[in-house]
């Protein structure tokens, strides 16, 4: 999914991305965790399993958005680097960067209309090799995209988008990069919204709360990209994002199906056990997906995505 040439990125959008919290809580993985989930076979998605250490951070918080620097760590991202849309379609770091504000601009508004939720945006991190947290300790390029409620930060080493189609066999492209990206702000809604402790119970399985936690990301997830051509940039006055295609569709769908648990648990293990499932079968994930985009597009309604009140997650 392409986005306008004219839209703009602000490339300082963020506040305070990971730094000096202190403690240790609980990083939620989304589209990733998966180098660090096999390791473990997929275990629950909680800091340890993921191969966040103990270690409290320290130090300044990060003040603007991050891209990747050599040998590991963290830069800022400069305004002449990712300052519109054209640069969205080119680079990979920047669309990461305009694909949360677009889901700023649609959740923010989605929001507003309710008294009762305070909202507020998430802080965004890229990092190549290791980064500190601002509350859920350290991370390395091995634990995959994820989501730390204790500073309300999203964490992304770009490069795992080539893992995914190299080592999980989706098919890539833009909108696939998106849907991580929608996937793991979906883990703040919840955040904010209050769902997201449902799933730090530390129970597994094909019914657990964590896998109700992740299909419930994927929905809002949905939801983002069935609003996302018509969601407008204040700046310039223009949806964030072209139409979708099916084939971009089809990248987004298949990126959720990739990530599934008993693909991956089939690909790797050789077979499928459902009670160590943390993330929901492919199926499943391109499921509720789906429910959250056709339910964006018609009428956005979150509570299509209550995962933790279905019957079934079988949809």
């Amino acid at each position: 999914m392409s986005f306008n040439e004219n839209v703009q990125i602000n490339a300082g959008r963020a506040r305070g991305g990971g730094g000096g919290l202190g403690g240790r809580g609980a990083a939620i993985g989304g589209g990733g965790g998966l180098l660090a989930l096999l390791l473990a076979i997929f275990a629950p998605g909680l800091a340890e399993d993921l191969g966040i250490g103990a270690d409290s951070t320290s130090g300044s918080p990060y003040g603007q958005y991050q891209q990747q620097a050599p040998g590991g760590g963290t830069q800022p991202v400069s305004a002449e680097e990712c300052s519109t849309g054209a640069d969205a379609n080119r680079s990979t770091d920047c669309r990461v960067i305009a694909t949360t504000e677009s889901a700023d601009a649609f959740w923010g508004d989605y929001m507003g209309q309710f008294d009762t939720i305070d909202w507020r945006q998430p802080d965004l991190t890229l990092f190549t090799g290791n980064v500190n947290t601002g509350g859920c300790g350290s991370a390395t390029s091995a634990t995959g995209p994820f989501y730390c409620p204790a500073d309300e930060s999203m964490y992304f080493d770009t490069d795992f988008f080539a893992t995914l189609s190299s080592d999980f066999g989706a098919t890539g492209g833009p909108l696939a990069e998106q849907y991580i990206v929608a996937h793991e702000y979906g883990h703040h809604v919840q955040n904010v919204v209050g769902w997201l402790r449902y799933a730090q119970d530390g129970r597994t399985g094909a019914d657990s709360n964590i896998v109700r936690s992740e299909l419930q990301a994927d929905c809002l997830a949905g939801m983002w990209a069935g609003q996302a051509t018509q969601t407008v940039d204040p700046e310039s006055g223009e949806p964030y994002l072209k139409p979708i295609t099916r084939d971009q569709l089809a990248q987004a769908i298949d990126a959720a199906g990739a990530v599934g648990d008993d693909r991956i648990q089939e690909q790797y293990q050789g077979r499928v056990n459902p009670e160590a499932f943390t993330h929901g079968s492919s199926e499943q994930r391109q499921a509720w997906f789906m429910r959250g985009y056709e339910t964006a597009r018609q009428s956005p309604d979150i509570n299509q995505c209550n995962t933790f009140q279905a019957a079934t997650l079988d949809i």
